[in-house]
């Protein structure tokens, strides 16, 4: 019994679809983790939050006890815990891909790496899934100016910098959990919602919408997560099988998504989806100059800073 080796067993929670650009690419990560480690690691990979009727909040306070692993999700859901998380979402602040990774996988990330593990979280290094810049998606009319989004009844995610932003817009934001957005369209509860077109794609948003204007507003990701006591008590060498399969993985996951949104703006005009480009400019003067100035110092100037080094100054 003294040579019997320790089998290190958890949960990966995700709340995007079986059939999504998400959950496969976990499970093959996961799969292949158990491979390299000869059984140590057993983690099952659990998709729509694996059922839980609970917030994103209430299971990231599952993971923080130690209930749940390994956990992916958007930055700034994790907000109310640690402010800084917002940044992924700021809007207009990322111009590309190139903008996203070199800020996240970069010093931004080690600093909001050190911030999530005073609160008992890992955020596991390369580990940010893409998922597509965000578009606004409505079934009545087509949104061609900031104009367009006075009034306009829109769901959001959780998260206070989504919620800020589309009120400066002038639209009327509504949180509401994704996986009711479909029949909260279809009953005419909300009249717009906002995301890549991966999610439009993966929830079948293109039967209950209509017109696609692309405004590349915000871009967004899913980040893994994990109890910071269980990653530690990990020994270094499957830490180093973990981060190997992490950085494989979930870089086939980030090009798969990049192409699948791209090849999406052409696929879901087949299915009767009314694209439209967006001039931008408005929407970022809106934003311009007290919502910025708001955000950055609830950010903290050095997360501006770092921000703003891989960006370029924000107005």
């Amino acid at each position: 019994m003294e040579n019997q080796k320790k089998i290190w067993r958890g949960k990966q929670l995700h709340y995007q679809p079986e059939k999504s650009h998400v959950h496969p690419f976990l499970v093959d990560l996961w799969n292949d983790v158990e491979k390299a480690t000869d059984g140590r690691v057993v983690m099952e990979v659990l998709a729509d939050n694996g059922g839980l009727k609970k917030s994103h909040l209430d299971i990231v306070d599952g993971v923080i006890q130690g209930d749940i692993q390994f956990y992916a999700l958007m930055g700034s859901i994790l907000g109310p815990i640690t402010p800084t998380m917002n940044v992924q979402s700021l809007p207009f602040a990322f111009r590309d891909n190139t903008d996203v990774y070199g800020a996240m996988d970069g010093l931004l990330g080690e600093y909001l790496r050190r911030e999530l593990g005073t609160k008992g979280l890992y955020l596991v290094p390369g580990g940010l899934m893409e998922n597509g810049f965000r578009h606004i998606v409505t079934n009545t009319q087509p949104v061609k100016d900031v104009s367009d989004l006075e009034g306009l009844v829109i769901r959001i995610p959780e998260g206070q910098v989504f919620e800020e932003t589309f009120r400066a817009l002038g639209a009327k934001p509504v949180p509401l959990f994704v996986l009711e957005l479909y029949d909260a369209l279809k009953t005419g509860k909300l009249q717009a919602q906002e995301n890549p077109l991966a999610i439009i794609d993966s929830l079948k948003l293109h039967e209950v919408t209509k017109y696609v204007s692309m405004t590349s507003h915000m871009w967004s990701g899913f980040n893994l997560i994990g109890n910071l006591g269980f990653w530690e008590a990990l020994p270094v060498d499957i830490q180093e099988i973990i981060l190997h399969q992490v950085r494989t993985h979930i870089g086939r996951q980030r090009q798969y998504t990049i192409d699948l949104n791209l090849e999406l703006a052409t696929s879901l005009k087949s299915q009767g989806m009314v694209f439209n480009m967006v001039d931008t400019k408005p929407f970022r003067q809106r934003l311009a100059g007290t919502f910025y100035q708001r955000w950055k110092a609830e950010l903290g100037s050095e997360v501006w800073r770092l921000l703003e080094a891989q960006v370029g100054k924000l107005a």
